[in-house]
């Protein structure tokens, strides 16, 4: 039996617990290694890249729920996981008052943790959302559980920061168990009797790692999805981290200024999510369609900064696009993984392993290719020179992600189930 709307409206505020625990690493405890503790910013950069390169391990989470039947298990151990790890940061930062060296081999061990668990929990998630969810709601779904993690994230960071003033190590140590705990608690209310209502999990296609992943590589359409997942989610990244500075240093926007810029974008990006899903779930559109929108639509507006053109304009087009394409992308994803029952989780953790590689590698990438071209063009050229490279990357996804709205490699839709709830 398939979730109606309730179910699915439950079952994805766990991505919202997991998008909270998630944005303490790269907002809060960035900003107390490099603030409070005076360290080098390369270093909560570092960790998060390790916690990114651990998430590699996705698809050994995706295809153990799929051998033992069961995701619920994974994705409340992989929060286990995530939130000892967070606490074990926040212990470090306590640690580093006194020693750093010990802090830092702490971080480490807890930035892995905290990969792990994201791995576990979130690949976990989003296969049982596949299979629960009724086909004609995927992009619907797919709204739905980027939202609950982008206001998961929101409110774990401006609640810990609240919680936090004034700041101390101590008061550190009580607000982030706490904020763990009610993490947990939600997974456990988001998760509680979800797979029992759906009935019995399909057996898996492969009782081994190695032949599941073979099988799921073997699969065009796979196979395929797989360079659009790394290649969007390159261009994705790659102008969170450079948006901001290019309105200082080419516009001369202040420091608010540019931060209401991304917040139009923002803005525009969540507009896009909405009517993406709305219009997939009312049969306007296909999922892969608002995809290869999303991806020109980007590129657009890339464009568009790139060249010079009105700055807030182009911006919001980039946001619009950016939000079709999330949408188009997740609900084509769990689409693609649900076409085949018994390796739903071994192909949702393929996909997500491209996705952490692709977001560790923006943030070097980016600011690498910048640093370099500011040394031999100005600003506004070097700038350019990387959106031009952001819009290609849109633009070669969206010509992978038409491929794939071809018979040869598309799924066959699932059958409609009438929702229960």
């Amino acid at each position: 039996m398939m979730l109606g709307w309730g179910g699915i409206a439950r079952l994805c505020l766990a991505n919202a617990a997991i998008g909270a625990l998630a944005a303490l690493p790269v907002n809060l405890f960035n900003r107390l290694m490099t603030v409070e503790l005076a360290l080098p910013a390369l270093l909560p950069g570092l960790l998060v890249a390790l916690h990114y390169g651990v998430q590699l391990t996705r698809p050994v989470w995706g295809h153990r729920s799929d051998a033992k039947g069961g995701r619920t298990p994974f994705i409340l151990g992989g929060m286990v996981v995530v939130g000892l790890g967070v606490i074990a940061v926040a212990w470090g930062i306590a640690v580093a008052e006194s020693s750093t060296s010990v802090a830092l081999a702490i971080w480490v061990a807890a930035y892995i943790a905290i990969g792990l668990g994201i791995g576990a929990a979130g690949t976990s998630f989003l296969a049982l959302l596949a299979t629960a969810s009724p086909d004609a709601r995927k992009g619907a779904a797919a709204t739905l559980a980027w939202l609950m993690l982008i206001a998961g994230a929101i409110a774990a960071s401006v609640g810990a920061g609240i919680a936090l003033d004034p700041y101390s190590t101590s008061r550190l140590l009580v607000v982030v168990p706490s904020v763990v705990l009610v993490a947990l608690l939600i997974t456990g209310l988001a998760v509680w009797r979800v797979e029992r209502r759906c009935g019995p999990a399909p057996l898996p296609e492969e009782a081994a790692l190695r032949p599941a992943l073979a099988a799921t590589w073997a699969d065009p359409a796979a196979r395929a999805f797989t360079g659009f997942v790394f290649l969007s989610i390159l261009a994705f990244y790659l102008s969170e981290l450079v948006l901001e500075p290019f309105a200082g240093h080419v516009h001369g926007l202040t420091p608010d200024a540019s931060t209401r810029l991304s917040g139009g974008k923002d803005g525009a990006a969540l507009m896009g999510m909405i009517a993406a899903g709305a219009l997939s779930t009312f049969g306007i559109g296909s999922l892969r369609g608002w995809a290869v929108a999303g991806c020109v639509i980007s590129a657009m507006g890339l464009i568009a900064l790139g060249a010079g053109l009105p700055l807030m304009p182009a911006t919001v087009t980039l946001g619009l696009g950016n939000g079709l394409f999330v949408v188009g992308a997740i609900g084509s994803m769990m689409r693609l993984a649900a076409a085949r029952a018994g390796a739903t989780g071994t192909r949702m953790g393929v996909f997500g392993a491209a996705q952490a590689v692709a977001a560790g590698l923006a943030g070097l990438i980016a600011t690498g290719t910048l640093d370099l071209a500011r040394l031999a063009m100005p600003d506004a050229s070097a700038y350019a020179l990387v959106f031009g490279i952001e819009a290609i990357l849109f633009l070669w996804a969206a010509i992978v992600a038409l491929r794939l709205l071809s018979p040869a490699t598309a799924p066959a839709p699932a059958p409609l189930v009438h929702p229960g709830e």
